[in-house]
């Protein structure tokens, strides 16, 4: 097809030559969930052998994915993001959010949603889904902290928009992030009891939190999801406001296999959700 002049130095042609048609979002997207593996991919997307071989070849020479090798007899090999790759995430979730508002809803803002959503409908589709093994974020106790923790029986993960955020929108949803922190910090002792970790998860930069966590004395972790790895991974939902694209605020309740229990979403009522979400954690801890 020929092309205009101006493609040339145009980043969004360039980037359209990448991605080439939807196929490849979908496999960007999958992969992103940590289905990395040939057949994985296959029935996830419900692609046939040929052209899913085809696509990932195209994404490994355009320096998106790399193969790596996970068995020798016979040769099997995993596609894993490059640097490349992972700097593709924030448009993925910026897709999946225009999607959600002039799509698949009214064009509202809204960091809440309704129960006939499908925000409502994949947050709690994710039950029984497991974390991907190797996903880390920055925190404020330094790079490349596991989302879920390795020596805690349970771990509550709790997202939420941004805290110190002078929204100047009437945003539906929005109002109670430090409040929800500080019910996490009251109850964090009974969460401790139980053998429960917990994890705040926000799109604010890890200096912005850590200077929260000190005049608040957050005793728990916080992690920032800036580059969008853990919305990308469990496609959560978003909405843009204050300039940036922030996770609506929900809870998983995630066993000590990775694997998301429960679902709390949509969190209106803010304080009834953080007990909800202890007495959840100590019934996944009991069964196990």
């Amino acid at each position: 097809m020929r092309k205009h002049n101006a493609d040339e130095t145009c980043g969004i042609a360039a980037a359209a030559v990448v991605l080439g048609d939807w196929w490849n979002v979908l496999v960007l997207r999958e992969i992103a969930r940590g289905h990395v593996r040939f057949d994985a991919l296959a029935a996830e997307i419900g692609l046939s052998r040929n052209v899913l071989t085809e696509r990932l070849g195209r994404l490994v020479a355009h320096g998106v994915l790399r193969r790596s090798l996970y068995q020798r007899r016979p040769v099997r090999y995993e596609y894993v993001l490059t640097d490349a790759g992972r700097a593709l995430l924030p448009l993925l979730v910026a897709m999946q959010d225009w999607g959600d508002r002039w799509v698949l809803g009214d064009g509202s803002v809204t960091a809440t949603a309704d129960t006939d959503s499908a925000e409502h409908a994949r947050v709690h589709a994710l039950a029984g889904t497991r974390l991907p093994e190797d996903l880390q974020l920055p925190g404020i106790q330094g790079p490349d902290q596991p989302v879920v923790s390795p020596d805690a029986a349970a771990t509550v993960l709790f997202t939420y928009p941004g805290t110190g955020v002078d929204w100047n929108e009437e945003i539906p949803g929005v109002a109670g992030c430090t409040l929800e922190n500080r019910l996490f910090r009251d109850t964090w002792p009974g969460f401790q009891r139980s053998d429960v970790d917990v994890r705040g998860i926000s799109t604010q930069l890890p200096h912005e939190q850590a200077e929260f966590a000190r005049a608040e004395e957050i005793p728990y972790v916080l992690l920032s999801d800036a580059h969008h790895q853990l919305g990308a991974a469990l496609r959560l939902p978003t909405f843009r406001g204050a300039g940036r694209l922030r996770l609506k605020r929900l809870i998983l309740v995630v066993d000590a296999q990775r694997a998301v229990r429960h679902a709390l979403f949509p969190v209106d009522d803010i304080p009834h959700a953080v007990a909800e979400s202890l007495r959840l954690a100590e019934a996944c801890v009991a069964a196990a």
